[in-house]
């Protein structure tokens, strides 16, 4: 069964103003419900499924939203910050009223996928080291990337605070004066990457996140732009 909702409260929550304002706006006429002008703002709806139009424009109703955004660098990955932009700087007013945040956060100099949502439960679920979700990084280090380093990361490097990292999976794309490599983490520590390969005396000079879960970002979004997660992707993640 439909679960029912007060007109005012969905159109609050909404972002269309306060109860009080909004109270002001469906006695002034400017509600419809499924074409008929509504003034009572007590009455009850099924916002899932009920037309609702704002001064002519139809409400799209949506508890959670999901956003997959390739990070530009030069933006941090907040909410707000009182010094620079921020990556919720890049969205339109039709994602501002959701109050989404960044799950999980990339460094101010690092790019790549970054999911925007509003969904606490979901944010958790993959950022918690105990659910063992995989992050996957692009990364180019300064440096002749060996081998042997394979065992080294798959045992757990010990950073410079003496933090010992859970496994990690190191893949070599191209060993040389620039090494190339994709490397799979679970946690998010702070600069959890550099650290790891400045604990074996190589520095990382670009870094890019490439897929969080079953989640792989959408090489047809150039830095700063977003788009919605499919159903299909919203499933999967839910699901890991």
């Amino acid at each position: 069964m439909a679960k029912l909702e007060r007109l005012d409260k969905v159109l609050s929550n909404m972002g269309y103003g306060s109860r009080k304002d909004v109270k002001s706006h469906i006695k002034n006429g400017f509600v419809k419900i499924n074409g008929k002008t509504v003034k009572d703002n007590t009455i009850k709806l099924d916002p899932y499924n009920d037309k609702i139009h704002f001064k002519d424009q139809l409400v799209n109703y949506r508890e959670f939203i999901y956003l997959m955004m390739n990070k530009p660098q030069g933006l941090v990955s907040s909410t707000d910050d009182p010094l620079t932009k921020t990556v919720i700087d890049l969205l339109p007013r039709e994602y501002l009223i959701y109050e989404p945040f960044p799950a999980g956060r990339l460094d101010k100099d690092t790019e790549g996928l970054l999911l925007i949502t509003n969904d606490g439960q979901l944010a958790h679920q993959l950022l918690s080291p105990k659910k063992g979700v995989n992050k996957m990084y692009y990364v180019e280090v300064d440096g002749y990337v060996d081998e042997s380093y394979k065992s080294n990361f798959r045992e757990g490097i010990v950073l410079d605070d003496g933090y010992k990292t859970l496994p990690a999976e190191l893949e070599i794309i191209k060993a040389d004066m620039i090494s190339k490599v994709n490397l799979t983490i679970q946690e998010g520590k702070y600069h959890q990457v550099k650290r790891m390969f400045e604990s074996i005396s190589m520095k990382v000079v670009f870094l890019k996140r490439i897929s969080m879960g079953p989640l792989e970002l959408d090489n047809s979004l150039e830095p700063g732009e977003f788009r919605e997660l499919t159903e299909e992707e919203i499933n999967l993640l839910n699901n890991c």
